[in-house]
């Protein structure tokens, strides 16, 4: 078996647990809408549990093998973006919007400044 470098098992664990995460926060107004807050809540939060068993081991994996705190939060951040734009289109049946495009350009800019100096 050959073994993925930390760099790749980080993402694919962080990405696998932003989508949790996201259905997480926003699926309810979908799904839950006719539904009392806290039943929405708890819901929610069951299927946070997932998020967090990717993220937490994620986090770690990236960390141990040398990504910096900050290199970490960036990553999720930019994650979160490519998670979200396809989840709201899709899912939520929100309209492309360019702010979209800008968020994302921040986010490479951010990329740049946190790796540049790895």
């Amino acid at each position: 078996m050959i073994a993925l470098p930390i760099s790749v098992q980080t993402t694919l664990l962080l990405v696998a647990s932003n989508v949790f995460m996201t259905f997480a926060w926003y699926g309810h107004l979908k799904s839950l809408n006719d539904k009392p807050w806290f039943i929405a809540a708890l819901v929610s939060w069951g299927i946070a549990l997932f998020e967090y068993l990717l993220q937490v081991p994620g986090n770690r994996i990236g960390y141990d093998g040398g990504l910096t705190l900050a290199q970490l939060k960036i990553m999720q951040e930019v994650i979160t973006l490519a998670v979200f734009v396809p989840f709201a289109m899709v899912f939520m049946n929100q309209p492309f919007k360019t702010d979209f495009i800008w968020a994302g350009l921040c986010l490479v800019a951010a990329v740049y400044f946190v790796f540049r100096s790895a």
